[in-house]
């Protein structure tokens, strides 16, 4: 990080590592694409439950690998991680995650299954670049 822009990056970092954090723990990202509908319908978990177990399944000894893979080969490409963003994005992620879950478990079951719907429904609109096609569209009406 640059000594100038340090503190904004610092903040900037710590954001998003709440809000990753904070989103994990309300409905279980990672897994939660798969995993926790799956438990919901296939194994009828309660919307609690399969969170709970997604977040499980996805603590350090699971995602180690994937992480001293990322780390090894970006350090051969020339591109390192730099741990100390990594360090202040866990400090905020397990935050997050803490602050996401007691919220999560505060909120009504059916509530919860709506909330995390909307949220897979947003990513997959964003993912799907519909919102630039909404936009271009509504823009080509009044120009």
């Amino acid at each position: 990080m640059k000594q100038r822009n340090m503190t904004y990056e610092i903040i900037v970092v710590i954001l998003i590592g709440l809000l990753a954090g904070t989103l994990s723990g309300l409905i279980g990202v990672g897994g939660g694409i798969i995993m926790v509908p799956a438990l919901v319908w296939f194994m009828h978990y309660s919307q609690h439950q399969a969170q709970g177990t997604s977040l499980g399944v996805l603590t350090l000894p699971v995602v180690i690998l994937g992480f001293l893979k990322y780390y090894s080969d970006c350090k051969k490409l020339g591109t390192p991680l730099d741990l100390k963003i990594i360090g202040i994005l866990a400090a905020g992620f397990i935050i997050g995650g803490y602050l996401g879950s007691s919220i999560a478990l505060k909120i009504d079951k059916d509530a919860l299954k709506k909330i995390f719907a909307v949220i897979m429904f947003y990513t997959a609109f964003k993912m799907l670049e519909w919102d630039t096609a909404i936009f271009r569209w509504v823009k080509g009406i009044f120009s």
